[in-house]
């Protein structure tokens, strides 16, 4: 993997918004924030075995592969952290991946470190402790992804767990050269990253959490999200590229210290809000919803049902115009479901047709969009999930599982 391609990714914007990065502390949150009280680093740690009421209430992991151009922000993200720590009820665990060429900062470090996260009030500069350091690490090997969930959870268990993904995210791109170009966290130093594919095997090897999100571009589409709905009850993502700012960490993890009874849906809406409210603040455009898996099987049957009712409609041209207009995002094949469904359910003529698709597009808003914000007026039409709707097929697609579920394949070539 190149630099070239990784920057393509998502954050071409990066080299330029470097120097105008601000930490965004809103005055709710940075009340909640001077409440919490400093911990000991050994606060969270090792609790009585089999007594769930020892343990976290949360851990929190994230997994920060900024071994390529977004370095400097990796650290800045940790740093974040750290304006919360972790508490007696929240463990704040991230491993952070560093390489040559980028940041030279904090001690110009490379390889990878784990932190048990502790609050500090050095905004430059992370103080946490190191629990352990890796030499030489791949954090685009999806197996390293899955020993570092396991450590976190052994080490600093809990009741609940979020995983956070940071890194590039290319969804499902077609137009990337090979089937190995698509997916996320791209380690640059090793040309390694992990695929959609191989995401499910990671996340079925580290057992199932209540969140799984990504820190990522593009990374919220029903390919990716079908692929890992076994592995978590909520994702969190992105429908469209991501600032290279990505999220603000104190923003949703200063509310979860002070209220760590929060339920997994609590927390995924929390995160949600906290990322647009942070871009709406600063007036720039981004999209961000908290998905529920366990819905997903059942949307994708009301979309085989839809689907076989317009290709038996012969309304190929409505579908067209359907797709033409629909809300795309950064790669043009990508394309709102809720919006196109409704568009083209509005130019139907066929009765059949608009039953399934009213029925489809009421199971999507009410049982599988958990919560959903779009800001910007280029995202109007942005409604949580986006699909790939392309113009010419691609056969890398039909070893997707939603593609071996669902008939979205046919329906894309026939479209055509």
């Amino acid at each position: 993997m190149t630099k070239l391609f990784a920057a393509l990714l998502c954050c071409g914007m990066v080299n330029g918004a470097v120097a105008a990065v601000t930490f965004d502390q809103q005055g709710s949150v940075t009340e909640i924030v001077s409440q919490l009280q400093n911990v000991s680093p050994d606060a969270a740690v090792v609790p009585l075995p089999g007594d769930p009421k020892a343990l976290a209430k949360w851990t929190v992991m994230v997994y920060v592969n900024a071994k390529n151009n977004l370095e400097s922000y990796g650290l800045k993200d940790v740093n974040e952290m750290e304006m919360v720590g972790s508490t007696p009820e929240l463990n704040i665990v991230a491993e952070l991946g560093r390489i040559n060429g980028y940041a030279t900062n904090d001690g110009d470090w490379k390889g990878s470190r784990r932190y048990l996260v502790q609050k500090d009030a050095d905004t430059s500069k992370i103080t946490s402790p190191v629990v352990m350091e890796i030499p030489k690490s791949d954090m685009g090997n999806w197996k390293n992804l899955v020993e570092f969930v396991k450590w976190s959870k052994t080490n600093y268990p809990a009741q609940r767990y979020v995983l956070v993904v940071w890194n590039h995210g290319s969804g499902w791109n077609k137009n990337a050269a090979a089937e190995s170009g698509k997916g996320i966290s791209y380690d640059d130093e090793t040309g390694s990253h992990i695929t959609t594919q191989q995401l499910k095997q990671a996340l079925d090897e580290t057992g199932k959490m209540e969140i799984l999100s990504m820190d990522a571009c593009l990374m919220q589409m029903m390919e990716v999200a079908y692929e890992a709905r076994t592995g978590a009850d909520y994702i969190v993502a992105s429908e469209e590229t991501e600032p290279g700012d990505g999220y603000t960490y104190n923003t949703w993890l200063a509310p979860l210290a002070a209220k760590p009874s929060m339920t997994q849906a609590e927390l995924s809406k929390a995160m949600v809000d906290s990322y647009t409210d942070h871009y709406q603040s600063i007036n720039q455009g981004a999209t961000q919803s908290s998905v529920k898996t366990e819905n997903l099987y059942r949307l994708g049957q009301l979309t085989n049902a839809w689907v076989t009712a317009v290709m038996a409609s012969g309304e190929t041209l409505n579908a067209k115009n359907a797709r033409t207009k629909a809300q795309a995002f950064y790669y043009s094949s990508n394309k709102d479901l809720g919006h196109f469904v409704k568009l083209l359910n509005d130019g139907t003529q066929n009765a059949d047709v608009k039953a399934r698709g009213t029925e489809l597009l009421s199971f999507l808003n009410g049982s599988v969009i958990y919560h959903n914000r779009a800001f910007g007026a280029k995202y109007a039409n942005a409604t949580g999930l986006a699909i790939y709707m392309p113009t010419s097929y691609t056969a890398a697609y039909d070893g997707l599982q939603w593609a071996k579920d669902s008939n979205w394949d046919d329906f894309t070539k026939w479209i055509k």
